[in-house]
């Protein structure tokens, strides 16, 4: 009997590390906007930070050896959390992106293996959020088949899929690049162009 190809998880695992790396990279620039936008609508946090981090971790995958303090990004890093008593629904996903970033540097210091899969998931997650806040739907059941069949869940995996692709292949700087552009993904974050409608 054919032993079943591994699963979606299990092929992250497997990945080396430098390709773990650049698949978090590209799933932390597509939560990237969800923070911009919680900083936007309350003056609170620092995106331009995040974006430097993010900047600094692509240089690091495109020129192994270059010699960047990641013990200090993380400092700076951990300032920019939302306030913790901050329960709102923005506040949540623009500390999803900085855990998420917070994660990937711990794999440039150390040892870190749980981290691309707490990546993937937070960013899974918070779609799942999303969809329970916009739906409105009290049962269980229903809402479970609601986040599997919804389109943004349906984008989500698609997307995940097509980064895991894109760094199976070997990373080399073009490729690089094009695995950045495809988590900048046209600036719309995980969440969809559907929180951008408010500003209209």
């Amino acid at each position: 009997m054919a032993s079943k190809p591994p699963g979606f998880y299990q092929q992250l695992q497997l990945l080396p590390l430098p390709a773990q790396q650049a698949f978090m990279a590209a799933l932390c620039e597509r939560l990237l906007p969800n923070y911009a936008l919680y900083e936007q609508t309350t003056g609170q946090g620092d995106i331009h930070t995040l974006r430097t981090v993010i900047s600094l971790v692509w240089e690091r995958l495109s020129v192994p050896n270059a010699s960047i303090d990641f013990a200090r990004q993380a400092e700076k890093l951990a300032e920019c959390e939302p306030p913790a008593d901050d329960e709102s629904f923005g506040a949540r996903r623009a500390l999803d992106a900085v855990v998420s970033l917070s994660a990937l540097l711990d794999t440039l210091q150390g040892d870190s293996p749980e981290a691309v899969l707490d990546v993937s998931r937070t960013s899974r997650a918070g779609v799942r959020a999303f969809i329970e806040l916009t739906e409105g739907e009290e049962d269980a059941q229903k809402l479970a088949l609601l986040i599997r069949d919804h389109p943004l869940m349906a984008d989500e995996n698609d997307f995940q899929d097509a980064v895991l692709e894109a760094v199976s292949e070997p990373l080399n700087k073009a490729a690089l690049k094009e695995i950045r552009t495809l988590g900048r993904n046209g600036g719309i974050s995980n969440l969809g162009p559907s929180l951008e409608e408010d500003d209209e």
